[in-house]
């Protein structure tokens, strides 16, 4: 597994891979406590920093944010349930700029009453971006809640809808 940190319009952005695709995608306000973070749950051992194995991937994502290309349908390789699994490729099928409620998301993958276990699915889903959680909003309004920071989810949306 190989990881990179650089800074985006939204902080920084971590990137690790495996030879099948993105393993994690994290942003945050501090590269060392995102490292730490990132070195915790993977272990250092098994990481190594290698910026030009992600560059492409990085510069994707950067040029997406700073709106300049569309949003880039990267490979990922996460370990997940197969009602997460279900629920994130549903996810990566919305285009940019358009949103959907909880509920519309479980209708969409056909499990109505699983609007929770889709909320669930968004909150842990462990590629920012990538599988694009920021796109599903509560029925009441406003942004909800983001694992990466919810001032984050509505820059997100903002440029998204521009």
């Amino acid at each position: 597994m190989v990881y990179t940190i650089t800074n985006s319009p939204l902080g920084y952005l971590l990137l690790a891979a495996t030879k099948k695709g993105l393993c994690t995608a994290r942003l945050g306000d501090d590269k060392k406590q995102l490292e730490r973070e990132f070195n915790k749950e993977f272990g250092a051992s098994k990481s190594a920093r290698n910026d030009h194995y992600l560059k492409k991937r990085t510069q994707a994502l950067i040029d997406y944010l700073e709106g300049r290309k569309p949003w880039p349908l990267l490979p990922y390789d996460v370990q997940a349930t197969v009602f997460q699994k279900r629920v994130w490729e549903w996810l990566r099928t919305i285009p940019s700029g358009k949103t959907y409620h909880y509920s519309e998301a479980a209708k969409a993958i056909g499990r109505p009453s699983a609007i929770r276990a889709v909320a669930r699915a968004c909150a842990t889903n462990p590629v920012a971006l990538v599988i694009p959680c920021h796109r599903i909003v509560p029925k009441a309004g406003g942004v909800g809640g983001y694992r990466w920071d919810p001032a984050r989810k509505q820059k997100l949306l903002k440029l998204e809808n521009r």
